[in-house]
């Protein structure tokens, strides 16, 4: 099922960023620079240091989350934050899948918005009700944000999750 928006409209958007190649915090800090040239009413998370999901053989990632208004298409957003990622060298045709990589930008929500189109596009992003390591940014954003495919709270799927070890590194 897909449900979009009307072009005109801005849309709530809740971006996740994760980095564990090069200076990851530095990397972030400039990933949110380039995201608000093109978001309004940019706000972010505090940073998070997490283990890997998946691929257990490479460096913990750093971790965060924005959100803000964007005026543009889910997919106008998809290929904005592609070319973001792709100026700070992510090549996903050399990288191994859930593999390090110098910044990665998931598009965990946009508004109450539900698109599936693989493997193009999938918001709410597929695997975010695993994710710990999204789901504590997001919350910290908007603490009562609802899954809009099932309408139940993130905070509910947090609490289901098992520990992922994540900790607070700066606000």
């Amino acid at each position: 099922m897909t449900r979009t928006a009307s072009s005109n409209q801005k849309a709530l958007i809740v971006l996740g960023l994760g980095s564990n190649a090069g200076d990851s915090r530095q990397i972030l800090e400039d990933a949110i620079a380039a995201i608000s040239r093109r978001v309004g009413r940019l706000c972010f998370a505090s940073v998070y240091k997490t283990a890997p999901m998946y691929v257990a053989d490479q460096p913990d990632f750093f971790n965060t989350a924005v959100s803000g208004y964007f005026d543009g298409s889910p997919f106008e957003l998809l290929s904005f934050v592609n070319t973001i990622e792709a100026d700070f060298g992510r090549d996903r045709s050399k990288e191994q899948r859930f593999g390090r990589r110098t910044l990665d930008i998931d598009i965990l929500l946009f508004g109450n918005e539900i698109i599936n189109e693989p493997p193009k596009l999938i918001i709410p992003h597929e695997r975010l009700h695993e994710r710990a390591f999204a789901l504590v940014p997001l919350l910290e954003l908007l603490p009562k944000a609802l899954d809009p495919r099932t309408g139940i709270s993130f905070k509910e799927i947090l609490a289901a999750l098992p520990d992922q070890g994540i900790i607070r590194e700066s606000t």
